[in-house]
């Protein structure tokens, strides 16, 4: 006869909770509360099982998930006088679902507007619920010059979230960015960028063109082959043809014209404190490049280089073109030379020859793309402030003031 272990196996299944309760305190925020509302739950012995706390305009909500003590009436009751003291309203209810895990496919959504209106968010937040997503928590980061919402989503998957929230950010005028809820939003990242109509204000091509009379050739040329109607090194080939005997001098006082876009040296200076590296590669020219390389402090570039004989341009360009598939091999080799995962990059451009840097990027973003390139980019971003590249990351305005302040670096003051 064989005998019985001391200790039978279980039955199969999850481990149960512990029941728990639900305190929530809301009132007008000051130093002291939290600390005194753990006081007391100290008191009563009990275990904090989950806990937020959020400051809106100097209102303070306060949540406390806590294990239910042998007392529950004594515990109300201290609770009760603590936010009296407090001049605070509490609320004490059982706790459901609050302990379960999270959600291994957990999105995060950033949501961007100028403005951002309430049906917009009601509408966003309604193709969540669709989704079969729920908003965990929701962090303002920035609320000037847009407003930039992170949403927390858990229960969905980025894909359906995408599918979801595409059509109706068009629908609302906003900008919507999905992101899985993982390690790589955390890390240091190359970020690899495309120059004309990005980083840039503008086309140099045709600021050059116009040294050469033929500025609306040039420009029309520079639009079919953006929104890819054209083979771009054959329209490349053919618009330098129409520069030729400028004279060399010109590409200085074009890159003396060059706007660079809003936030473009508060994104580069920001996330290089942080520690990512950068990399422009541009179906440009070397000679503006390679200088806004060492202007903005980008680790790398890569572009086509103009020949120039006798101190004029020829019409030529000296060696390979770089295109469509020539920035995503640069991209590749870049990512490589730092030292991370092609998953860890993130590309940024607006025209049909970024296509494949955007899709070989762990991240792709059509920044104020054409509509070809915003339907095949990961996310897109619409507002003329390149530093809102910054929110996707989980990085707040606050934080990016607060940095350059404490490098000694002014920035203009939001309006009140």
């Amino acid at each position: 006869m064989t005998t019985p272990p001391s200790n039978p196996p279980q039955a199969d299944g999850p481990t149960p909770h512990p029941e728990t309760l639900l305190v929530t305190l809301t009132g007008r925020e000051r130093p002291g509360i939290t600390s005194a509302v753990f006081a007391t739950l100290a008191g009563a012995g009990v275990e904090v099982v989950d806990l937020e706390q959020i400051v809106l305009r100097r209102r303070l909500i306060l949540g406390v998930l806590v294990t239910v003590p042998s007392d529950v009436q004594s515990l109300r009751q201290a609770l009760q006088a603590t936010a009296d003291e407090l001049a605070m309203t509490l609320e004490v209810e059982p706790g459901t679902g609050d302990t379960s895990p999270p959600s291994s496919r957990g999105a995060h959504v950033t949501v961007l507007g100028t403005p951002l209106t309430a049906a917009a968010m009601a509408a966003v937040a309604g193709r969540i619920a669709a989704a079969g997503g729920n908003i965990d928590r929701i962090e303002r980061m920035a609320r000037y010059p847009v407003t930039a919402l992170d949403l927390r989503v858990s229960g969905a998957s980025p894909e359906a979230l995408r599918a979801e929230l595409a059509t109706e950010a068009a629908r609302q005028g906003i900008d919507v960015a999905v992101q899985p809820a993982d390690l790589l939003r955390r890390g240091m990242r190359l970020i690899v960028m495309d120059v004309d109509s990005t980083l840039i204000q503008g086309e140099v091509i045709e600021m050059i063109a116009a040294h050469a009379g033929c500025e609306a050739e040039v420009a029309e040329v520079t639009e079919r082959a953006m929104r890819g109607e054209l083979d771009f090194e054959e329209s490349l080939r053919s618009r330098v043809a129409l520069l030729e005997g400028v004279p060399a001098s010109a590409l200085h006082e074009v890159y003396d014209a060059i706007q660079l876009a809003p936030g473009a040296r508060t994104m580069v200076r920001t996330l290089r404190r942080l520690g990512y590296r950068f990399a422009i590669v541009s179906g440009g020219f070397t000679q503006i490049t390679d200088r806004l390389a060492v202007d903005l402090g980008i680790h790398f570039a890569r572009a086509n280089e103009l020949e120039i004989v006798d101190g004029r341009l020829t019409g030529r360009i000296v060696g390979p073109v770089v295109d469509r598939a020539g920035k995503a091999a640069a991209l590749r080799e870049f990512a490589a030379e730092v030292g991370v995962d092609v998953a860890s990059t993130i590309a940024i451009g607006d025209g049909a020859n970024d296509l494949d840097m955007l899709a070989a990027a762990g991240l792709g973003i059509a920044y104020n793309a054409k509509p070809a390139v915003r339907d095949a980019a990961d996310t897109a971003v619409n507002v003329p402030y390149l530093d809102t590249i910054m929110y996707l990351l989980g990085i707040s305005r606050e934080e990016i003031e607060a940095a350059d302040r404490a490098a000694g670096v002014t920035t203009p003051a939001p309006p009140v």
